[in-house]
């Protein structure tokens, strides 16, 4: 189905977009902080999950409509926006306890359902695959079907890294469960950095 040198370059490609620093990866440390080592691994494949979402609406063609429709990517934008601020509000109010004991996580399957929904409403994601896979198809052959093999291969990536990450802001969180103080402080900073997301893709642009 692919050239081998197009494969080797959209592998590179997709390799430098999954380590690079973004939202997805500060939302991924944010969780993990605020909730451990399990809440960050269900997030982790929640966004993987929401990011799949976003390829199968691109194979169908949802994704170009919405992203051709200024009213669309808006209405995406604000629901995926304020639901990131909101969770960012619940996580600093939680973090008001004075003993990791007393911390009341969400659990796993919360955690999973909400790093789905994240990603799922989030338009930028839409925007990446739409820009970033169509490099790299042969429009001679079955082109949805290159979309979800190539998107799937660019969320697995995305989420391996998203799983090492975890695994890393885990130890951090591990390593100081013996301050509490500081722990409260970690989970007040998690939800501070989601609101900043959720404010993040609230002032994102429709691309023209």
């Amino acid at each position: 189905m692919f050239e081998l040198q197009t494969f080797a370059l959209f592998l590179a490609a997709a390799t430098v977009v999954a380590v690079t620093p973004g939202p997805g990866i500060f939302y991924i440390v944010a969780r993990t902080l605020a909730g451990g080592r399990t809440e960050g691994l269900a997030s982790s494949v929640g966004l993987g999950l929401g990011g799949f979402v976003h390829v199968l609406a691109g194979a169908i063609g949802i994704s170009a409509l919405v992203m051709a429709s200024a009213e669309a990517f808006t209405a995406l934008k604000i629901a995926g926006a304020f639901y990131l601020i909101w969770l960012g509000i619940k996580t600093w109010r939680e973090a008001r306890v004075p003993a990791p004991t007393e911390v009341q996580t969400t659990g796993a399957g919360r955690a999973l359902r909400e790093g789905i929904v994240v990603e799922a409403l989030n338009p930028k994601t839409a925007a990446f695959f739409l820009a970033f896979i169509p490099q790299f198809v042969d429009t001679s052959v079955n082109v949805a079907l290159q979309f979800v093999v190539l998107g799937t291969i660019s969320v697995a990536l995305n989420t391996c890294v998203d799983l090492i990450v975890t695994r890393w802001a885990a130890k951090a969180r591990d390593g100081l469960a013996g301050r509490p103080t500081f722990i409260a402080r970690t989970r007040q900073t998690s939800g501070a950095v989601m609101c900043g997301l959720g404010a993040a893709l609230l002032i994102a642009r429709r691309a023209s």
